[in-house]
């Protein structure tokens, strides 16, 4: 399986629809919490193993050069290729390919959103194309996707049929690319479509949020999603409290006792600034087993204890659904992490999941966070080695230590 260590992305264009704010800088130096965008997407690249990024700039690059230098100060190798703004994104790329390794990432530097090199490397091996990107559903789409995730068609006017993804870059290509070029004065978009007719080309679906300078609505969102937080997501049952015998639910407030261990680790993760966000699976809702009146009943009063006691409650999120139906939001399916990632503005690439179940591992590995398991060592034998959690503890106040380092 091929894993680049090398990185591209466009930083040379103009960002009007960033006016003002790019009357005196380049978009991609467009600031976050008092950080550059781009700052986030280079370390962002960093964290999945790259270690060395060409910045294609055009616009102010001498901005991007002098505040990124050659890259020591975040600990790792930066280029540059730098050329006039009037360069089409293709010919900015082509002027840059002496610079590139065979296998690389291609990035923009307007779009971000949470991502594996790993998944993406593994997909672009099932897929023996000469690109793979990663898209995400949307309504007014420029690309339909056809069995496996080939790119059927990609349509920049975006006027055909049943057009339902959009591309965010994030891209692992082949040099191989630059066969498709006619002409270097040409749109990057314009090489993909060539790409696309000689089916060259793979999507791999991100269901996590994206979010985008392209414009200052989507820059306030942006800043909004980057800022840091210190949430941690978390299982109920066996975790906050104790377990119904098996087959059976807690279907009333006096069955629910509390786990006092995972309790009191709760309160001090509290005090070091934390947050809680409960993610819960209750079949017992489509077993019939318990209503779902009764569930919102018992989380209510668990939410106002656990608040009495100092810890902060977010949401509570629970998936109703009986095993057999098959629902995105059941664990280990990761729906209601993406649910809970897009109401309260998180990373989940910077979150940890908190489960006594390996379908909670699993569950945080196809959301794209890391986990913790309260269990026992060979409750975990099924898992492979991407969905094993970062530490394995008997309770909660175990685990303190680790987190709050993390």
């Amino acid at each position: 399986m091929i894993i680049p260590e090398q990185a591209a992305i466009f930083c040379g264009g103009l960002g009007t629809r960033m006016h003002p704010v790019t009357h005196k800088i380049p978009k991609p130096m467009v600031p976050i919490n008092g950080t550059p965008f781009l700052e986030y997407l280079i370390c962002q690249l960093k964290e999945n193993g790259i270690k060395e990024i060409i910045l294609m700039t055009g616009y102010l690059g001498e901005q991007i050069r002098e505040y990124f230098g050659d890259g020591e100060k975040l600990n790792i190798k930066i280029q540059y290729s730098h050329g006039p703004v009037e360069w089409e994104t293709g010919r900015r790329l082509f002027e840059a390919k002496d610079l590139l390794s065979d296998h690389f990432l291609l990035f923009y530097s307007d779009n971000f959103v949470p991502f594996s090199l790993k998944k993406l490397a593994q997909f672009y091996d099932e897929q023996k194309k000469l690109l793979c990107f990663i898209v995400k559903a949307k309504t007014t789409g420029n690309i339909r996707l056809g069995e496996n995730g080939a790119v059927e068609i990609y349509d920049k006017t975006r006027t055909a049929e049943n057009l339902s993804f959009v591309e965010l870059g994030y891209m692992l290509v082949d040099k191989c690319i630059f066969q498709y070029y006619k002409d270097k004065d040409i749109s990057f978009s314009d090489v993909i479509a060539k790409l696309v007719l000689d089916g060259q080309v793979a999507g791999l679906v991100t269901n996590d949020s994206y979010y985008s300078i392209s414009d200052s609505e989507r820059w306030k969102l942006a800043e909004k999603y980057l800022s840091p937080k210190k949430i941690l997501l978390i299982d109920r049952d066996g975790v906050i409290n104790k377990k119904a015998s098996r087959g059976e639910y807690i279907d009333s407030w006096d069955k629910f006792v509390f786990i006092q261990e995972n309790l009191q680790a709760m309160k001090t993760l509290s005090e070091y600034g934390f947050s809680f966000i409960i993610i819960s699976n209750q079949a017992g809702i489509g077993r019939n087993m318990v209503s779902e009146k009764m569930v919102e009943s018992i989380n209510e009063q668990m939410k106002k204890t656990l608040e009495n006691e100092g810890i902060k409650i977010l949401n509570i999120y629970v998936c109703p659904h009986h095993w057999e139906d098959n629902c995105f939001c059941r664990k280990p399916n990761p729906g209601l992490f993406f649910q809970a990632s897009r109401e309260w503005f998180f990373r989940i690439d910077k979150t940890f999941f908190i489960g006594d179940d390996p379908r909670d591992c699993q569950a945080a590995y196809n959301a794209g966070c890391r986990s913790i398991f309260l269990g026992k060592e060979n409750d975990l034998n099924n898992l492979s080695p991407e969905e094993r959690p970062l530490g394995v503890f008997k309770y909660l106040d175990e685990a303190v230590s680790v987190l709050v380092e993390q």
